[in-house]
């Protein structure tokens, strides 16, 4: 778990995170076209090549920051904020439906900006707003420092290493 006095360390992880998946791009790009995958839901039989990848990347890191901010906008008299998802929400698989077209270049584009928009918000964030607490609807309540370590830095570690496996490169 994160400590919230951590959360500079933790935008750092966060912004390693995002250049190692960026430097995959070329990769990508030399990999094109890349087929779609038939299923590309939550089932154990489903593929994620790197148009799936990226789109749910892409997507992801603007919606844990969103998520961030309803927490650490909820009054700290009302007890903890509902906050998250789970995997089989329909609007997350819509959106990887729909953004696994765009070209790669797009995708990673997006990925750079949600890294350091969110990374740049830790960072500002006075280290007692790290404590402040949400309710996540299978996990419970969660602190802001441990829902950016979560769901937003290892995250994007494991599809980095995903995007990679998917690419045939070394670790």
């Amino acid at each position: 778990m994160t400590e919230p006095h951590d959360l500079t360390s933790l935008a750092e992880r966060l912004r390693a995170a995002g250049r190692a998946l960026a430097a995959l791009a070329p990769a990508v790009e030399a990999g094109r076209p890349w087929p779609l995958s038939e299923d590309f839901g939550t089932a154990p039989e489903s593929h994620w090549g790197p148009p799936e990848t990226l789109a749910h990347v892409a997507e992801m890191l603007p919606f844990w920051t969103g998520e961030i901010e309803r927490v650490l906008d909820a009054p700290a008299d009302g007890g903890p904020v509902p906050f998250g998802r789970v995997a089989e929400n329909p609007l997350r698989i819509g959106i990887l439906e729909r953004d696994r077209s765009l070209p790669p270049r797009e995708l990673i584009a997006r990925i750079d900006a949600g890294v350091e928009r969110l990374a740049s918000r830790l960072e500002a964030l006075p280290g007692e707003a790290g404590r402040r607490v949400g309710v996540h609807p299978r996990l419970g309540e969660m602190a802001v420092a441990n829902i950016a370590q979560r769901f937003a830095a290892v995250h994007l570690e494991e599809h980095a290493e995903q995007l990679r496996s998917a690419l045939g490169k070394p670790g």
